[in-house]
């Protein structure tokens, strides 16, 4: 562990000194795997059911302009870091070990800490464990994605899944998904005196495209789809199953007299997969996942918080993921991480219906490979992106105010306003591409 780490932990300790945990409000965090904006019926879908993220959004505040990377990995070492992917981003598959999460801080402040579902940030034993998380209930840590005899798939029916580092194999007719959301009830309950942290980055909706428990083509044998895509006409029983579980870990909160104090955040790891097409508000919407546009990066924010956050509110504040860890930590009433820049602008004065909150722009470094020459990237605000799609490629300027929707802007002739724009988005991405080159010398000198 760094100095700097060090520092920052013990400066947490003794800020828990004088708030004490009685006063930390228990944190659930949960992120749908390839579930964009269009996938809720408070956002206007029309195909699929969602009651309890419906009622969510009732109860609380629902994000209009939330973005994702369009990717797995890079959506989550965004979110659990609070920097830009072009800082710390490794390549597909990892975190790097010197990097600090909002577990760990939560964690020195007195948090018990808990993750169940998709895991995809390195294969060492303890990975949960080194990010901050004291339990864990996790597919593809360790082991391979497939199993013998089962082409593609394990997360889903009788999966293959690892409690606390050890293997588990499941095969009476279990669900992957339900006993992640098992695994969370449990540790809530162990824990309600609390305070507590419960990450769950779920392992659905994402491919193979399969029937749910309680639907009829469910079957309690299966040892896996047959092909990695499966069916997408499945997709709706599995967003609607996202939706029960939701509900599910919502009614344990009640049961044990802890939602009223605790906050509940939902959103989405990127855009839905293809060839997924779901019908938004009279509008047809294909699934992007791994395009930089709306399709790909535009996804749900749904937060709650008895007595706190708004109730019934709709906010089109630009949000992206850096944004969560800080919003999280104010919460929870502690200190920022202090190793490293942190980009985001915390949601608390929002959520709380208070002005102040000043986030211009959004800003997205994406090259699952880590490859700084090739990687796509975006600056954005409400209403126009700049982007470009490799480090000496060229540059774009587009409206996106309609979501969805995107519309080149000539650079030639432009009006005032939009000149202005175009020169302050291009400046963003001007200005991080600094960051690159100087994490990849620091990475450089931890190894030697």
């Amino acid at each position: 562990m760094s100095n700097l780490r060090h520092v920052f932990l013990i400066s947490v300790c003794l800020t828990g000194l004088v708030r004490g945990a009685g006063d930390k409000p228990n944190i659930v965090l949960i992120m749908a795997d390839d579930l964009g904006y269009e996938c809720i019926g408070a956002n206007g879908c029309e195909d699929y059911q969602t009651p309890n993220l419906d009622k969510m959004a009732k109860n609380g505040m629902r994000f209009t302009n939330c973005f994702a990377n369009p990717l797995c990995t890079p959506s989550r070492v965004k979110i659990m870091t609070g920097m830009y992917n072009v800082r710390n981003y490794v390549r597909f598959g990892t975190l790097a070990r010197g990097q600090t999460t909002f577990a760990h801080a939560l964690k020195a402040a007195g948090y018990r800490t808990c993750i169940a579902g998709k895991w995809q940030l390195g294969k060492e034993a303890d990975s949960p464990q080194h990010f901050g998380f004291d339990q864990s209930c996790l597919w593809q840590h360790r082991r391979a994605r497939t199993r013998k005899g089962t082409p593609n798939d394990s997360r889903f029916s009788n999966p293959l899944l690892e409690i606390n580092g050890k293997p588990k194999d499941f095969s009476n007719g279990e669900f992957g998904p339900d006993l992640c959301a098992e695994f969370i009830c449990d540790f809530m309950e162990e824990n309600k005196d609390g305070p507590f942290l419960v990450y769950y980055p779920m392992i659905l909706t994402h491919c193979p495209f399969i029937p749910t428990p309680g639907t009829p083509d469910w079957d309690p044998k299966s040892l896996g789809s047959p092909t990695y895509k499966g069916d997408p006409k499945y997709f709706v029983d599995m967003d609607q199953h996202l939706d029960k579980i939701i509900g599910r870990i919502i009614a344990k909160l009640e049961t044990l007299k802890l939602r009223e104090n605790t906050i509940v955040i939902f959103t989405g790891d990127n855009g839905t997969d293809q060839p997924v097409a779901t019908m938004m508000n009279g509008k047809k919407i294909l699934g992007g996942k791994g395009q930089m546009n709306d399709n790909g990066t535009r996804v749900p924010l749904i937060i709650t918080y008895p007595g706190h956050v708004q109730a019934g509110v709709t906010s089109d504040e630009l949000v992206d993921f850096t944004d969560i860890l800080p919003t999280l930590c104010d919460v929870a009433g502690t200190p920022l991480p202090s190793d490293g820049p942190l980009d985001g602008v915390s949601l608390w004065s929002t959520l709380q219906g208070k002005p102040g909150r000043n986030k211009p722009w959004a800003y997205f470094w994406y090259g699952r490979t880590g490859n700084h020459h090739s990687a796509h990237v975006i600056a954005r605000n409400k209403t126009h992106m700049v982007r470009r799609m490799a480090l000496d490629g060229p540059v774009e300027f587009l409206r996106c105010d309609t979501p969805y929707e995107l519309e080149p802007v000539q650079a030639e002739g432009l009006d005032p306003q939009e000149e202005r724009i175009f020169r302050s988005l291009l400046g963003v991405i001007t200005n991080l591409d600094k960051a690159r080159p100087e994490a990849l010398k620091k990475r450089r000198e931890k190894k030697t």
